[in-house]
């Protein structure tokens, strides 16, 4: 049933992408990061000094262990929401536990709503509307964006795709083929808590550091496979094949903090782009390192070239992860 489940919960994503629902997971994650956030992370940055002798006070008096609570209470509390929601519907109904077990990893998938969500931006360059574009990036990426150019707004988009195939598609669809929906949500928790709080700004430079190093951790392999899964969709696209996997694996075999960059230099060798460079989170530079070959100049229609790839890369990962898990059950 597990394979089959995330086989049907991957058919949902493409058939109807992420639903933007009030109370889809990700969003109650997010809301319960941002009120314990307000509580675990208070002195300076505008907040009012709690109580010297309170425990909230006590904790966010050191960033990196207040954000090492917040940590432990968003995974903790989504891990066990997830399981006793299926623990309850399997008491219940077998069916009502299946159809809950398809649901949850439907809702940790990102398939077709990142191919729309970059095409966005694609539209709007087409249209030649640098603001839309701009806007509509804003939506996919967490760097700022009003004042991109062009081919910044086409770099942007490409990387964040490479990135996106990893921690949006590959990596939820790897740890419930491990896990289930309770191992796929403890990944999205820790990767929402990253993109909430992970240290790319003042307020967030200590306090997000656990958060930070544990996505590192967790999309370790995700982003090794993703890199090779990059260059193995090139097959399909008449893309240099060769070229991505020389990139990919210039980053290959480097730490946790490279794994982003791994699926971008993939993603660049694949197009003969460059990427990398300067960006601006909260108007603090945070500097990455070039990757690929400028053979070709940043062009819109690299946007498109990516969200395919980025297709053939979930087919591929799901296809071989369901005859993995097949063989070894």
């Amino acid at each position: 049933m597990s394979v089959f489940g995330i086989i049907i919960a991957y058919i949902l994503d493409l058939i109807f992408g992420d639903p933007q629902w009030h109370w889809h997971p990700v969003r109650v994650i997010g809301r319960i990061i941002n009120k314990l956030e307000m509580k675990l992370n208070t002195d300076g940055f505008g907040h009012r000094k709690p109580n010297h002798c309170s425990l909230t006070y006590k904790i966010s008096g050191n960033k990196i262990f207040s954000g090492t609570v917040l940590v432990i209470l968003v995974i903790g509390s989504t891990v066990f929401s997830v399981w006793l929601t299926l623990k309850l519907a399997k008491l219940i109904h077998p069916f009502l536990y299946h159809a809950l077990f398809v649901l949850l990893i439907y809702f940790a998938l990102s398939i077709r709503s990142l191919g729309e969500e970059a095409k966005k931006v694609y539209l709007a360059l087409k249209n030649n509307n640098l603001q839309e574009a701009r806007n509509c990036l804003s939506m996919l990426v967490g760097r700022d964006t009003d004042k991109l150019n062009e081919p910044q707004i086409i770099r942007a988009s490409v990387e964040t795709v490479a990135e996106s195939i990893m921690d949006g598609i590959i990596a939820p669809l790897f740890y419930a083929f491990i896990g289930g929906p309770v191992l796929a949500w403890a990944y999205k928790a820790i990767n929402t808590l990253d993109s909430m709080v992970g240290y790319r700004s003042e307020r967030f430079i200590k306090f997000g550091k656990p958060a930070a190093k544990l996505d590192g951790i967790v999309n370790f392999i995700p982003a090794k496979i993703t890199s090779l899964l990059i260059s193995a969709s090139c097959f399909f696209y008449g893309k240099d094949w060769f070229n991505s996997i020389k990139w990919g694996l210039k980053y290959f075999f480097r730490g946790q903090e490279f794994n982003s960059i791994a699926t971008e230099a993939a993603m660049a060798g694949a197009l003969k782009i460059q990427l990398g460079g300067i960006n601006y989170y909260k108007t603090m530079p945070i500097s990455k390192p070039l990757v690929g070959n400028s053979f070709y100049p940043l062009d819109k229609e690299h946007i498109i070239a990516s969200i395919r790839i980025s297709y053939t890369c979930s087919a591929l990962f799901l296809i071989i992860g369901a005859f993995l898990i097949s063989c070894i059950s």
